[in-house]
């Protein structure tokens, strides 16, 4: 076999270098506090992590294969699995022993055995609903696995063939007074088109609800938001076309021409109900939460003036503005009674940052309290393993109160990031925010990574448990927490 490669680039170097490990660690070790003896439950993240070097030379960070990982928390004791998931995509490149995709959502620069086949990578978050680990990528269908051993059951799953849409977002809901599973798939018909539909999938894993419609313009439609009567979608002209995928530009560019848009569509009703509102150009990627009161929608998200993404360059070749890729928390407001189309946009927060949070029982009703991954650019910053390939440095941790704007964060330390955390609620307890907060520290001064366990409404207290893990996690993208119960479905 030939030895692999992989391109001395930000993409692929310090932290950011290929793993590539599959492992079972019974015990990780406590450095630190302890961990709640009745936490019981698992929580589950994926990163980009490739196989094989690009056939490009270099590529976007996350165009890895998917590397999921499980910290299964029993009696006080973490336990870990790490194993990639065996997508259509996986499995051709290992039987080929090299890379047979080429880069990131351009299928024109496949191989010719690669052409017409799935590309998922499943790499951009994991979520369980009955009883079962689903694998996201949003321009495939989910990748099933199993969510104890991990092991992939359907490399390409459309829900026994129901599901028609070509693609299924990374970032599905769940409702907590049904335990239904809300979800849309953008390029529904195909790459680069403007179709989307909109599913509902009930507790035993079933579609129940499935509307079809179009959007302004395609774009990257990574997230959306729910409430108890609305499903809400906000474009943001992240977008691209075949003359890009042509010149082998990154796929997605940001394009300043073009307004931004937020559809709210009935849950009860059909694609006749959808209205769009719009507002000037901006950005938003990921939600924390939406709510309504009556037909007054609620959409919050951390929103910048310009592009946050350096890896999506503008379409007109326009330098990046670090000053206009801020991002802070915004409240979007829409009335399906009013007659205007305009989005009011309300400051929730100061702080700049992405990757919100929120105890995930209150998703759709009105939250008190968010979290937020933060961006302190007052705190010292010593990166001896380089910047970061993502051009974010995630160095705090916040909690907001938003409806008395308090915060509370916690500054990792000059050589430390976070990747995104996710919500554990203290067993027995059905209040707001109680519970716990879990997430990666990235070590940069010495390629590692640790497990921290966060009071999630004190956590300028620092870690209450840290934990060591005897191998350098990649950066990832998104993770969920999911309850005993909940994995054995």
């Amino acid at each position: 076999m030939t030895a692999m490669t992989f391109p001395k680039t930000p993409n692929f170097t310090g932290m950011f270098a290929p793993s590539g490990v599959e492992a079972d660690v019974n015990s990780l070790p406590v450095i630190d506090g302890a961990v709640p003896e009745e936490l019981d439950g698992a929580f589950y993240r994926v990163c980009p992590d490739p196989q094989f070097p690009p056939l490009s030379g270099d590529d976007i960070w996350f165009n890895g294969d998917g590397m999921i990982t499980r910290f299964r928390f029993q009696g006080g004791n973490v336990s870990l699995r790490q194993k990639w998931a065996r997508t259509e995509k996986f499995n051709m490149e290992r039987a080929a022993g090299r890379a047979l995709f080429g880069m990131y959502r351009n299928p024109l620069t496949d191989t010719e055995e690669a052409k017409g086949r799935v590309r998922s990578t499943a790499n951009t978050n994991v979520v369980v609903h009955a009883g079962k680990l689903y694998a996201l990528k949003e321009d495939s269908p989910p990748t099933l696995m199993d969510p104890e051993t991990l092991d992939t059951i359907d490399p390409v799953y459309t829900f026994g063939g129901k599901m028609k849409s070509q693609t299924f977002t990374a970032h599905p809901k769940f409702d907590p007074k049904t335990g239904h599973m809300l979800a849309f798939g953008y390029a529904a018909k195909g790459l680069l088109g403007r179709d989307m539909v909109y599913y509902e999938i009930d507790t035993k894993g079933e579609i129940v609800k499935e509307v079809w419609f179009e959007i302004p313009y395609y774009c990257m439609m990574h997230d959306f938001g729910v409430t108890e009567d609305y499903a809400v979608f906000h474009v943001v002209p992240i977008t691209s076309d075949w003359e890009r995928l042509a010149a082998r530009k990154p796929h997605f560019g940001f394009d300043t021409k073009k307004p931004v848009y937020l559809g709210v569509l009935p849950r009860g009703g059909g694609a006749e109900d959808l209205r769009w509102f719009s507002a000037p150009v901006c950005f938003a990627s990921h939600v924390m939460n939406a709510h309504n009161d009556g037909t007054k929608i609620h959409f919050d998200v951390p929103m910048a003036e310009g592009n946050m993404f350096p890896f999506f360059p503008d379409i007109d070749d326009n330098p990046f503005d670090p000053q206009k890729a801020a991002s802070r928390m915004t409240r979007w407001t829409v009335d399906l009674r009013s007659n205007s189309e305009d989005i009011q946009m309300e400051p929730l927060s100061d702080l700049v940052g992405e990757f919100p949070r929120i105890d995930d029982r209150f998703t759709g009703l009105k939250n008190r309290h968010g979290f937020l991954l933060v961006q302190d650019f007052s705190k010292p910053v010593d990166l001896p393993g380089g910047r970061s390939a993502s051009g974010m440095l995630m160095n705090t941790l916040a909690h907001i109160d938003l409806e008395t704007g308090e915060k509370d964060t916690y500054w990792l330390g000059p050589v430390s990031s976070l990747q995104e955390p996710a919500f554990v609620p203290r067993p027995g307890s059905t209040e707001e925010g109680d519970g716990y907060l879990v997430a990666i520290e990235n070590r940069l001064d010495t390629q590692s990574s640790r497990l921290l366990l966060f009071e999630a409404r004190h956590v300028a207290k620092g870690p209450i448990a840290t934990l060591g893990i005897p191998f350098r996690i990649r950066p990832g993208l998104h993770g969920n927490w999911a309850t005993a119960a909940q994995i054995a479905g």
